[in-house]
């Protein structure tokens, strides 16, 4: 069974999480939520919390398919700022290991120097990448070698759906997209 992590920072975007949480468990793909330090309660951007399973420090990466981040500005900050998770970014792109950002979370893959040459990511926070490649609102979810990124809240279900389809194939993507009633994602 496909391993994937998402941490949580304090100020990650909700929709965003549980979209992919959800999303992913529906799939029976293994999700692992971890917070960056040793409260197990995450308080997202808009005053929602998620209970994590573990402390990020006592994951084990060696046994991780995919590490997925959520953005939000705050939590994307946080992940770009604390080294466990950098260098799991690092480890994971050293190994070609798939890495997923969405929203402003692609800020903390660039941060990572693991940001491909194509993605997508929230509108305004392109201008914090400063960098060639961007390709903007042309599609939800973008993928160059091991890295896919997404737009934001509005795409969160498309994403998570794509995860699911490069893990699980194309026959559990559609009986999910079918269920969830996500006709808009391609």
């Amino acid at each position: 069974m496909a391993k994937i992590l998402v941490p949580l920072a304090k100020g990650f975007e909700e929709i965003e999480a549980v979209s992919i949480i959800d999303v992913l468990r529906r799939a029976e793909i293994e999700v692992i939520v971890a917070s960056l330090d040793e409260n197990s309660l995450v308080e997202g951007a808009n005053g929602i919390s998620i209970k994590t399973n573990i402390e990020l420090k006592d994951v084990a990466t060696d046994t991780l398919d995919m590490i997925v981040l959520p953005g939000g500005w705050d939590g994307t900050y946080a992940l770009a700022d604390d080294e466990g998770v950098q260098n799991i970014l690092k480890d994971m792109d050293s190994k070609s290991k798939p890495i997923g950002a969405i929203c402003a979370a692609p800020f903390a893959l660039n941060k990572a120097g693991v940001l491909k040459s194509k993605y997508t990511c929230y509108p305004s926070v392109e201008d914090q990448i400063q960098r060639d490649g961007y390709l903007g609102s042309e599609k939800m979810v973008v993928e160059d070698e091991n890295i896919m990124t997404s737009r934001g809240i509005g795409t969160a279900l498309c994403f998570a759906l794509e995860i699911v389809k490069k893990f699980k194939g194309d026959e559990v993507y559609k009986a999910i997209k079918s269920g969830i009633l996500a006709d808009n994602c391609k």
